[in-house]
C-alpha cells in the first residue's frame, strides 16, 4: 500500500506542486534628476498594483531587447539606454486568465530612459508614475524587486 503513495506522490503530486519557474524579463526603467535617480512604475491591468514592465521572452530578442519591448508596450519608453546583462532576478507567482497560477523568474534589465511617448500600446490601460527608488521599493510586492529597486 506504501508504494502507491510513494508513486503517487512522485509521480503525480510533486511534479504539479514543484512546477519549474517560466521565465520573463523585466525593465527597470529610471531618469537621473537633480534630485537623483527616479524609478517608472506602472499599475497592473489586474489589480492596479505597482509594478515594472515585464512580460514574455520574445523570439529572436535577447533578454534587454524583450524587455524594451515591454517598456514600451506597457510604460511608452520610447527611447532607452538599456544594460546587455540582467542586474538581478526576482520570484512572483503570475495568474493566468483560466485563474491558476504559474511560478516565474523574472530577469531585470536595467533602462536609462531617455524619452517618453504619451501615446503607446498600454496607455489607456495602466498608470504611470516616477519615484524615488526607495518609495517605489514600498510599493512593489516583490522582496527581490525592493531590493534590487533599493540599490539603485
Amino acid at each position: 500500500m506504501m508504494h502507491i503513495f510513494r508513486a503517487a506522490w512522485s509521480e503525480m503530486i510533486r511534479p504539479i506542486w514543484h512546477r519549474p519557474k517560466r521565465a520573463q524579463v523585466a525593465a527597470v526603467c529610471y531618469r537621473q534628476t537633480t534630485d537623483g535617480k527616479e524609478v517608472l512604475l506602472i499599475t497592473s491591468r489586474d489589480t492596479g498594483r505597482w509594478i515594472v514592465p515585464k512580460g514574455w521572452p520574445i523570439d529572436g530578442l535577447d533578454g534587454a531587447g524583450a524587455a524594451r519591448v515591454e517598456a514600451w508596450e506597457e510604460a511608452g519608453v520610447k527611447h532607452a539606454d538599456m544594460v546587455s546583462e540582467p542586474i538581478g532576478f526576482y520570484d512572483y507567482d503570475k495568474g493566468m486568465r483560466g485563474g491558476e497560477t504559474v511560478p516565474v523568474e523574472a530577469s531585470v534589465y536595467l533602462a536609462e530612459v531617455t524619452d517618453l511617448s504619451a501615446d503607446y500600446p498600454e496607455a489607456g490601460q495602466r498608470t504611470r508614475k516616477w519615484f524615488a527608488p526607495t518609495e517605489a521599493a514600498d510599493l512593489v510586492a516583490e522582496p527581490e524587486l525592493k531590493a534590487i529597486l533599493r540599490a539603485l
